[in-house]
């Protein structure tokens, strides 16, 4: 595998930046759940078609039924996630609903050890540990025993274990499928499903204020072109784990944003929670030999 142009780590964090404004565009929408993620997809499919039917069509040729099968299967996790965690927001607040929905290490590391053998280093469960400890840690004072807040806590988890299902069927098939190809498969399924959806739910296509079709937009070019794109062409060259442990970082950017949006105050537990978690994705990252290396240096 020819290695990439640039390091994986730097589109990780664009995408981390633009996947925290996901859950304060779909609070700020009015529309029912699988209307605002099938407008989502949808508006992701439409920009990016040209580029795809200009360069990548006769690809399409060459993907073999295995990875339709699994391309078909990631793009079903993908709609399903976005169902749930938009609801999830209707029912708890945007902190609890993003922790919940970013502790994908705890599915990716079990997922990655059953289906690719990758062993669990001490480093990664540590790391992972810490990380997902800081997140809880950012919405200790939103998590509330009561039947609408964890009906929407459940959610969100649920929607945690569809989005780092989605992430194991594309590491598998992006080894073999470009960028562009994979997400346009990928995103078209997901929004013929979604379609259904909607439909069999009897939600409304619209008519929505043009304030609502600004966040359907923004939702396709910044979480999703800007975000889930760039995590599936890094799929290509690192583990689901990395990625997953990257996300962690979405709960601090998400809950800052919902400050200054909705008015959600920031505890002193959330702010610690963001540091934690920012040493734990830290730990995972950074290379511990090349640490070593440099204090023996100094010393």
């Amino acid at each position: 595998m020819n290695k990439p142009s640039i390091h994986p780590y730097i589109p990780i964090i664009i995408g981390v930046i633009s996947i925290s404004l996901s859950a304060i565009l779909v609070k700020l929408a009015t529309a029912d759940a699988g209307v605002i993620a099938f407008y989502r997809m949808l508006f992701s499919v439409l920009i990016m078609s040209p580029i795809f039917f200009i360069k990548h069509f006769k690809e399409l040729s060459l993907i073999t039924k295995r990875d339709w099968l699994f391309s078909s299967i990631a793009g079903v996790f993908l709609a399903f996630h976005f169902i749930l965690w938009f609801e999830s927001l209707n029912y708890t607040s945007v902190a609890s609903s993003t922790v919940l929905v970013t502790l994908q290490p705890i599915f990716a590391f079990i997922g990655t050890y059953i289906f690719f053998k990758e062993p669990l280093s001490a480093k990664t469960i540590i790391s992972g540990l810490i990380a997902i400890l800081g997140s809880f840690l950012i919405s200790w004072g939103d998590f509330q025993i009561s039947g609408t807040a964890l009906y929407g806590d459940m959610l969100a988890l649920i929607a945690c274990a569809l989005i780092t299902a989605y992430l194991l069927f594309g590491q598998d098939v992006r080894k073999r499928i470009s960028l562009i190809t994979y997400t346009m498969v990928v995103y078209s399924i997901s929004t013929i499903c979604l379609f259904f959806y909607v439909l069999i739910k009897g939600e409304s296509f619209g008519p929505y204020s043009s304030m609502d079709w600004l966040w359907f937009l923004l939702l396709a070019i910044i979480p999703n072109l800007l975000g889930h794109t760039l995590f599936n062409w890094a799929i290509k060259w690192v583990s689901t784990n990395v990625i997953s442990i990257a996300v962690l970082f979405e709960p601090i950017g998400a809950a800052i944003l919902a400050y200054f949006v909705f008015n959600e105050h920031l505890m002193l537990t959330q702010i610690i929670g963001g540091i934690v978690v920012l040493i734990g994705i830290a730990l995972f990252v950074v290379d511990l030999k090349i640490i070593k290396k440099f204090f023996i240096k100094k010393a």
